[in-house]
């Protein structure tokens, strides 16, 4: 018994190599030309664009010159309502921040001046509480005569405690006032007696009783003072006239 699998089997194996070489030559002549599709499809694309690009001219040909303007007039006016808008907001806010500055300063300024203020008030509180010791001191040492070396040396003693503490009230701006020979001010004096006199202009201080102290330009004590005052006239027709 032949078989006929094998036969056919042979006979597949014995056509093979010239299928092949069939196929080969088939497929070399079905080589495919890349350049040449990409060309075909760069012109296609441009021919489209072109076309597209007709289509927008002849788009553009329907509208009207006045129909450009009046857009670019729509444009214009809405970007200047909108400058204007920004520029009230720029103004306004321009105005916020010079008042609030402006605020800020006169509270500056005046919280300084309320701290000056109070440290001067308390200054001449307490310097005030020292002037009636200088007084005492000045009493002593007009009233006060010293007999001997002993009395000597205890005058001497309260008399440099005396320049000290002056001292300590010149460093914290402490100045007396010069009243005698000058004009009477309410602002600095306070006249405790009048005298009448020719000797003196009116208004003058002939003597000062109590001394006055002053601390930069506020007074810390009013000088007690006496002032001249003119003569009647029946005080001076009583005076003896002088004989030549």
């Amino acid at each position: 018994m032949i078989d006929t699998n094998t036969s056919d089997n042979q006979k597949g194996t014995d056509e093979s190599p010239e299928v092949i070489e069939e196929l080969r030559v088939e497929d070399a002549s079905t080589d495919i030309d890349f350049d040449k599709v990409f060309e075909e499809e760069n012109t296609a694309q441009n021919e489209q664009a072109v076309g597209e690009a007709l289509d927008s001219s002849e788009v553009l040909e329907d509208i009207s010159a006045e129909d450009v303007f009046a857009a670019e007039a729509s444009k214009r006016e809405l970007l200047q309502q909108q400058i204007n808008q920004l520029q009230a907001q720029l103004e306004e806010r321009t105005g916020q921040f010079t008042r609030l500055t402006a605020d800020f300063d006169n509270f500056r300024k005046r919280t300084a001046t309320e701290k000056d203020n109070l440290e001067t008030q308390v200054k001449c509180n307490t310097i005030s509480g020292l002037l009636e010791v200088v007084d005492n001191f000045q009493r002593a040492r007009s009233q006060i005569k010293p007999q001997n070396d002993g009395e000597m040396n205890i005058h001497k003693s309260y008399q440099s405690v005396y320049k000290q503490l002056i001292e300590a009230l010149k460093k914290l701006g402490v100045s007396p006032m010069r009243s005698e020979g000058q004009e009477f001010d309410p602002n600095l004096h306070e006249a405790v007696m009048r005298e009448p006199t020719s000797e003196y202009p009116e208004g003058t201080v002939i003597e000062e009783f109590v001394r006055g102290y002053v601390l930069g330009e506020r007074v810390l004590r009013h000088a007690m003072v006496k002032v001249a005052t003119p003569l009647d006239p029946s005080d001076e027709s009583s005076e003896p006239s002088s004989e030549a």
